[in-house]
């Protein structure tokens, strides 16, 4: 049947069909999609794990068992998951083991822009690389097979054009698959000095076996690597062939080398007027059939976002190719960019005159962290941040925190700041981190407090989810990944268990509470946490419980003096008009925080 569906929905479909059986992961844009669809196939077993790093490790231990497994992670998850999938390369599998990884050019969602083919390099595991999402079920399918027979994990790398976008698929039906008997082996599981370095030739070998596979472009009926000669070889078409491109050779024919998302660009503007070769498996890069591809050419061109990890493949085969000589090594591509490197004019558009305002990112109204953001504001405290959908608590007018590195660095920058600068700087200095965040690797850090016994104070805002992805299930909300009940972590029986006696909770839509409560454990001389504790306003139900919101506050204009008090806190169901707060009552869930800004009783529930 055919259908229209997204990337990361069609490579969940994929893996179903293959035969995939347990699938654990930790949700992160933008690859949380596929696990999410994954789940709705109740005959694979799947999970949100803690991290990334424990994903992979189930899913491994899933393929050692004998059942073809997935994990699925975002491009800086993959970080977290670095330590069991190089040494995973070395072991090999026992069934088939996918490992999905989807970066984020331009970062729409993160914070850096990695470019995880380098992961794939430095580990030695094959990564294949779809640029549709027929591609992404087909591919889906010959990573297990590929891993099965070439006894290996394999990484399947999307990008977030190519997960969030639609194409035509067709699907099929699942192919049950056997479990394979496991059988004790330690020469190859056991990965002690002895047994690894007798590994290591293993891995070597099979990444030439794989550069072969590459070559050859076909497996099992699956094209991954091909070349699309232009329609006319015997007449260059004026369109690009014989278009000025800068180099010292001159016009002649034009050859592109592309993969992924620029590919579906360099189509769109060359079409069938220049010479393609579209990688597919982007590890091990094949060496024969560019070779081959590039003498065809007069002109190369390599097309690959961020990193220049095909270029540099092609020039350590003694080709002269331009790419990041003409294109930039950040950001997302467009076709425009791809008309201009190729000397071609861009085509006529329409341009919009009405001015489109800005709309920058904020907490929704009544967001549960803007109250204790709004604390940590008028406390002048340095904030530590780290990442989730309360990193908006740095923007303007709140401003609370000062920075945010990566998941969990929060606790164990505070620890260092503090160490680094004394005591005087513990009593101005916080860490803020959410509940998932928490339990994915914030409390390692915390443990690291407690065991040095740093005067440190880490606030831990649980909004009953994990609101920054799209509000997924973890260890903290009762609830597995279906929705069905599942084993429920007491954040403060944690806390104390690990040594923190200073615990406190409040109620972030209390300000006089979250102000009071900040006070008094800044001052603490020992160790201590704060439950900013309120579930995220999106959501209808919280523990099992319905989430009853306020009705929507009244502005009384007469009463208000135009004084915006009540705009320090940044919830957009407030507003400005004609020197009077309004309310927006579309918006607002009457959480009360505004009101006890206002001095004059303007606003009220």
């Amino acid at each position: 049947m055919k259908e229209l569906m997204l990337g990361n929905k069609a490579l969940a479909r994929g893996l179903y069909e293959a035969g995939c059986s347990v699938v654990s992961s930790y949700p992160g844009t933008p690859s949380t999609e596929v696990t999410e669809e994954i789940a709705k196939y109740r005959d694979i077993y799947s999970e949100w794990a803690p991290n990334e790093k424990v994903a992979m490790e189930v899913a491994y231990g899933a393929a050692l068992a004998g059942k073809r497994s997935m994990c699925a992670m975002k491009h800086v998850g993959m970080n977290v998951a670095a330590d069991p999938m190089y040494t995973a390369s070395y072991t090999g599998v026992n069934a088939g083991m996918v490992i999905v990884v989807a970066d984020d050019p331009g970062m729409h969602s993160s914070q850096n822009e990695q470019d995880s083919r380098h992961h794939a390099i430095a580990s030695k595991l094959p990564m294949l690389e779809p640029a549709d999402s027929a591609e992404a079920i087909a591919f889906a399918r010959a990573a297990y097979e590929i891993s099965e027979e070439y006894d290996t994990p394999v990484i399947i790398r999307m990008c977030t054009r190519i997960a969030h976008s639609r194409s035509v698929v067709e699907t099929g039906e699942r192919t049950p698959q056997q479990q394979k008997p496991y059988e004790k082996n330690p020469q190859k599981y056991l990965m002690t000095p002895a047994n690894a370095i007798r590994r290591h030739p293993v891995v070597e070998e099979r990444i030439r076996k794989l550069t072969d596979l590459g070559n050859e472009c076909v497996f099992q009926g699956i094209q991954l690597n091909r070349i699309e000669w232009a329609k006319d070889q015997e007449e260059p078409g004026e369109n690009v062939r014989n278009a000025p491109v800068p180099t010292d050779e001159g016009v002649g024919r034009t050859g592109i080398i592309c993969d992924s998302t620029s590919y579906q660009y360099v189509k769109e503007v060359v079409g069938d007027f220049a010479d393609v070769l579209k990688i597919g498996l982007v590890n091990p890069l094949p060496t024969t059939l560019i070779l081959d591809f590039a003498s065809g050419v007069d002109n190369l061109f390599v097309v690959e976002e961020l990193d220049p990890v095909i270029e540099n493949h092609c020039k350590a085969l003694g080709l002269s190719v331009h790419g990041k000589d003409l294109l930039p090594p950040e950001s997302e591509y467009s076709q425009n960019l791809l008309r201009a490197m190729l000397g071609m004019d861009e085509p006529e558009f329409m341009e919009l005159e009405e001015e489109i305002p800005s709309r920058p990112p904020v907490m929704c109204a009544g967001c549960p962290h803007r109250g204790l953001f709004y604390a940590l504001h008028q406390a002048k405290v340095r904030v530590m941040g780290d990442i989730g959908c309360y990193t908006l608590g740095g923007a303007p007018p709140l401003s609370a925190m000062d920075n945010n590195l990566c998941m969990g660095a929060s606790v164990s920058m505070l620890h260092g700041f503090n160490k680094a600068c004394g005591e005087e700087a513990s009593k101005k200095t916080v860490a803020v981190i959410g509940d998932s965040t928490f339990l994915h690797s914030g409390m390692t850090s915390l443990a690291d407090i407690a065991y040095n016994q740093s005067p440190s104070t880490v606030i831990i805002l649980d909004n009953s989810i994990t609101g920054m992805t799209g509000h997924q299930q973890n260890p903290t909300t009762g609830f597995d990944i279906h929705g069905d009940p599942a084993g429920k972590i007491d954040l403060e029986g944690l806390v104390r268990s690990m040594g923190i006696d200073h615990v406190s909770v409040v109620d972030p839509y209390n300000l006089a509470q979250c102000s009071e409560t900040l006070e008094r454990e800044l001052m603490t001389d020992a160790p201590s946490v704060i439950i900013s504790r309120r579930p995220c306003a999106l959501l209808k139900t919280a523990g099992g419980e319905k989430v009853v919101h306020g009705k929507p506050l009244v502005n009384h204009p007469e009463r208000c003096t135009g004084c915006r008090s009540c705009m320090r806190i940044g919830c957009p169901a407030i507003s400005m008009k004609n020197g009077k707060a309004v309310i927006d009552r579309t918006q607002c869930i009457g959480c009360g925080v505004c009101q006890q800004l206002c001095r004059f009783d303007a606003l009220e529930g």
